[in-house]
């Protein structure tokens, strides 16, 4: 319930301790010493009681018509008068539960680092396309935290953050319109994967250009797989090249989930990494808990990589070192389960980072190991 609480005159007035006097200071009663402020209590459109004061008013008359408009303002205009930003994106964030937790810390980097400094102090009710234009030009002209630009795909993420946020805003009554909707990011285009052809090859070497997506060429994509055949995670890129497993879905994947008799493979769970912490739950979409087929020479790999990892074990075994009984396909070598490549797996990736095509090449920073099928 709104209450019409209480009218008060105040000023920055101090003592000889440098205390405020506030409502203490003996000069009040002189006309123009201090300013009137109202402090009173309604329900938000969350529901909640919220408390308010405002203040600077020259009279107790313009506090008090101040004072009688906030209450007769409805639930939603009193919330986006009163909430800032930054209260709003935090809130946005605590309600924000059924989300992958991956995602969430993506939400939460950008409006703790970006979204809160430049935006946090407005109103609600003060947002519209002009001023988040004008805010995303400044951000945009900002660099990162590796001390680069701004990316156009970084923009584009906040803006779609953004947009999540007050959408909610939206939906709650509190703004009539999203006017992040009219943020339009310069230079910003969904990267299309290009292959990796001779002639791109050399013209890389040349200048140093490359595609934003890269996707080797069967021939190269056979010279990785023979550069890596000895390395004890042979069978993790093979399925990723020729099966198109996400990289969750290879380290989430367990043995219980593999019919090597029959030759399918299901994926069921992902397993990765929010910050440092591990996060293993269903699959990046509905769609990705589905039967993967396995050809007889994906079933060999399959079945070599499980005898290594039963000799590994045995040897761990017969020298008293500790070995975990995860379960996993892939796993380190005390047989605990993966959620990024461990350092030896970049080790050894690492040592086919020269180009396939060519001794001297590297390929481009983002690559697609196998062709139209594969997913990252």
């Amino acid at each position: 319930m709104a209450t019409s609480g209480v009218i008060f005159k105040r000023c920055g007035c101090r003592n000889d301790s440098g205390r405020r006097l506030e409502q203490r200071c003996p000069n009040l009663g002189d006309r123009n010493h201090g300013t009137w402020y109202f402090h009173c209590s309604a329900r938000n459109a969350l529901g909640r009681s919220e408390r308010v004061r405002r203040g600077g008013y020259p009279s107790q008359a313009a506090a008090r018509r101040a004072r009688d408009e906030w209450l007769a303002a409805t639930e939603e205009q009193r919330t986006a008068g009163g909430w800032s930003v930054q209260r709003w994106l935090r809130h946005w964030l605590e309600q924000h539960t059924r989300i992958r937790p991956t995602t969430r810390l993506h939400y939460t980097r950008d409006v703790e680092r970006v979204l809160i400094p430049h935006l946090g102090p407005y109103r609600l009710a003060d947002l519209d396309a002009r001023l988040l234009r004008t805010v995303f030009d400044q951000i945009a002209r900002t660099t990162n935290t590796k001390g680069l630009p701004q990316s156009a795909s970084a923009m584009q993420h906040l803006r779609t953050t953004l947009r999540a946020a007050l959408n909610l805003a939206v939906k709650h009554g509190l703004i009539a319109a999203n006017p992040a909707r009219h943020i339009t990011v310069v230079g910003y285009r969904k990267p299309h994967a290009q292959v990796w052809t001779d002639d791109r090859v050399h013209a890389w070497q040349a200048t140093g250009e490359h595609p934003t997506v890269a996707v080797w060429t069967a021939p190269q994509l056979g010279a990785f797989l023979d550069t890596v055949v000895d390395d004890p995670l042979f069978a993790f890129w093979w399925l990723t090249a020729l099966r198109g497993l996400r990289r969750g879905e290879m380290c989430g994947l367990r043995w219980t989930e593999i019919d090597l008799d029959r030759g399918v493979l299901y994926v069921e769970r992902n397993r990765t990494t929010a910050g440092y912490q591990v996060i293993e739950g269903d699959p990046k979409t509905a769609a990705g808990r589905r039967p993967v087929a396995l050809d007889k020479r994906t079933v060999k790999v399959l079945r070599d990589h499980r005898e290594r990892q039963r000799d590994q074990q045995a040897r761990r075994k017969a020298g008293g070192k500790t070995w975990v009984e995860s379960g996993y396909v892939f796993v380190r070598k005390d047989g605990s389960p993966l959620h990024r490549l461990c350092q030896r797996s970049v080790s050894a990736f690492g040592q086919t980072r020269r180009h396939p095509a060519g001794p001297a090449a590297r390929p481009a920073p983002r690559r697609r190991l196998a062709g139209p099928r594969s997913r990252r």
